[in-house]
């Protein structure tokens, strides 16, 4: 099947990125003045939004220039690249004050990602994603790594560089395996005691240095539910913007059903056969549910309930 067919919530970034451009200060400038370039905001991590005509929401797009003179800096801003032609650049701002009561007025409203992901059209939540992972790594690597000095925002928002030993650091993404563990016509989902009552899905974990994405698979399931892994295959990725994961999602077959819990990651886990996975997809088992739509592990549950077993 298509891969397109497995465009999970915050993929699908619809943007040219333009990283050979973002060096290119003369053409970026010209960018940000261009009349019809847009740019977006976030106001402590949330995306400035309105309601669309046809329902659900949408970027709430202001001119680029009035991006810029929000952020006042160019250490809040981005460039995040072209929309057929058109430049896009995006503004961070923060503080306790709601933008939207004074300089937006009128013009949208600042919400959560994560609570209106599935109301946005997919390529608009990829665009969010994307700024908002950026904005993210620029508040949490604002001092250099080798020597500790303040960095400075270079390339459009995408490197930064020390301002004392010159170093330079880029945008770093967390590779997490997350994998449905099955055994014949069975899958196993877990669950921990925070989650959200009667919640179950795919176990996962952040892959280590020095590690493949089936060996953190592998140990992952040995760690958390003493299960050995005999093949893995591939399903999709989902960027996840909290902070700046990447979820490398994975179908993993395992040498038998024997589960147990570790009692740190998980709390419980059970196994499903697919009449009871779809039945759990639907709602219509009594003491569990499936993850959101938002998450990668609905789409990897799904994908294997609904596969054809011969």
């Amino acid at each position: 099947m298509s891969l397109k067919a497995f465009t999970n919530v915050f993929a699908g970034n619809p943007l040219d990125r333009m990283s050979d451009r973002r060096s290119d200060t003369a053409w970026l400038a010209e960018q940000m003045d261009a009349p019809e370039s847009l740019g977006l905001v976030l106001w402590n991590g949330k995306p400035f939004v309105e309601t669309a005509k046809a329902g659900g929401n949408q970027i709430a797009y202001l001119s680029a220039r009035m991006a810029r003179d929000l952020a006042q800096t160019p250490e809040r801003l981005l460039f995040l690249g072209l929309w057929q032609g058109t430049a896009v650049f995006a503004a961070d701002l923060d503080g306790s004050a709601d933008p939207a009561d004074g300089p937006l007025e009128g013009l949208g409203r600042f919400e959560d990602l994560r609570m209106i992901a599935m109301t946005l059209p997919g390529s608009e939540a990829g665009i969010l994603a994307t700024a908002k992972s950026m904005f993210e790594w620029r508040r949490r690597h604002r001092h250099c790594a080798a020597c500790g000095q303040p960095s400075e925002v270079a390339e459009a928002g995408w490197k930064r560089v020390c301002s004392s030993c010159k170093a330079e650091h880029f945008p770093r993404t967390d590779p997490v395996v997350i994998m449905l563990a099955v055994k014949g016509e069975k899958c196993l989902v877990g669950r921990q005691a925070a989650w959200p009552k009667k919640m179950y899905s795919a176990l996962a974990g952040f892959l280590e240095p020095g590690e493949s994405i089936e060996e953190a698979c592998a140990r992952e399931l040995w760690e958390e539910a003493k299960l050995k892994t005999v093949r893995v295959r591939y399903h999709s990725t989902q960027p996840w913007p909290y902070p700046s994961s990447l979820m490398i999602g994975l179908i993993a077959e395992v040498e038998n059903d024997d589960a147990q819990p570790d009692m740190v990651e998980l709390d419980e886990v059970r196994w499903f056969t697919r009449d009871e996975t779809r039945a759990m997809l639907r709602g219509e088992v009594a003491d569990a549910n499936a993850p959101g739509a938002l998450a990668i592990a609905h789409s990897l549950i799904k994908a294997w309930a609904d596969e054809d077993p011969a």
